[in-house]
């Protein structure tokens, strides 16, 4: 009986050792394998600038993006809320007061308060400056166009930061890639032996900032086109809305195109 029991007990040990050594091999290849922080670690002061500064563009286009997502869920519900008001309206005056009662809190309320005052302004005072010379219609059409280029200039803020960095990252990320794997292979010529791990674990941690610099571009690139996508839209409708408005103040009649802001 004990004769079997050993038996079986040799049996198992034998099987259970290379069992616990594959594990113990798998958790030091685990601990040991390549990574960022090994990159970060191994690499040069060009390295590590380089990791910072993708860092930096990936904070700064998620700020800008998060930031202008918001502006413009905002700039888009306080529109429609002024259309609404302005359509509902029995006169330019009452306009005129809810605007001096609420403030000017977006595009289309900032474009009629001015254009409203440019002409109430210009009927009383006439042209007493270059800058108000000619018509009443055509000094109401100057702000109204200056006001227009101040929204629209509003609206794109920050966007030509996330195509930069959009355009930039890959670079920026090909270019620490490429420094890290020069330095791979200097380090491998300058030493003993040369071994297929002592190749694929610094090159494959040079891929890595390819990787962060694609990571970093393609939202921006993304969130980029649909701001763009999204502007276009909205300043179609203030346009439009401009059109109406110029048309209400030259003649006192209207034939109303403008609708509500979409979303786009």
């Amino acid at each position: 009986m004990w004769d079997i029991l050993n038996q079986a007990v040799f049996i198992v040990g034998q099987v259970v050792d290379p069992l616990a050594l594959d594990m113990l091999d798998d958790a030091d290849l685990a601990s040991t394998s390549p990574g960022i922080l090994s990159f970060i670690e191994q690499t040069d002061w060009v390295g590590k600038g380089l990791f910072g500064i993708l860092v930096m563009m990936s904070l700064l286009s998620w700020y800008l993006i998060f930031s202008r997502s918001v502006i413009n869920v905002v700039i888009r519900r306080r529109s429609r809320q002024f259309l609404q008001k302005f359509w509902a309206s029995q006169s330019l005056e009452q306009v005129e007061g809810e605007i001096a009662h609420r403030g000017v809190r977006e595009p289309m309320s900032h474009l009629a308060c001015h254009a409203i005052q440019a002409r109430h302004h210009h009927t009383c005072y006439g042209s007493k400056q270059l800058s108000e010379a000619g018509s009443t219609m055509e000094f109401v059409t100057r702000i109204m166009r200056k006001v227009l280029d101040e929204e629209t200039a509003k609206l794109e803020r920050g966007l030509t930061m996330l195509a930069s960095i959009g355009s930039t990252a890959p670079f920026v990320g090909l270019f620490g890639t490429v420094w890290g794997i020069y330095h791979a292979l200097i380090g491998i010529g300058m030493s003993d032996g040369v071994t297929v791990n002592s190749i694929a674990g610094p090159v494959g941690e040079a891929l890595i900032m390819t990787g962060l610099g694609l990571a970093v571009a393609i939202p921006a690139v993304l969130a980029y086109n649909g701001f763009v996508r999204r502007n276009r839209v909205y300043l179609a409708h203030l346009d439009a809305f401009a059109h109406d408005l110029f048309t209400l103040l030259s003649t006192g009649h209207l034939a109303r195109t403008a609708g509500a802001v979409g979303e786009g």
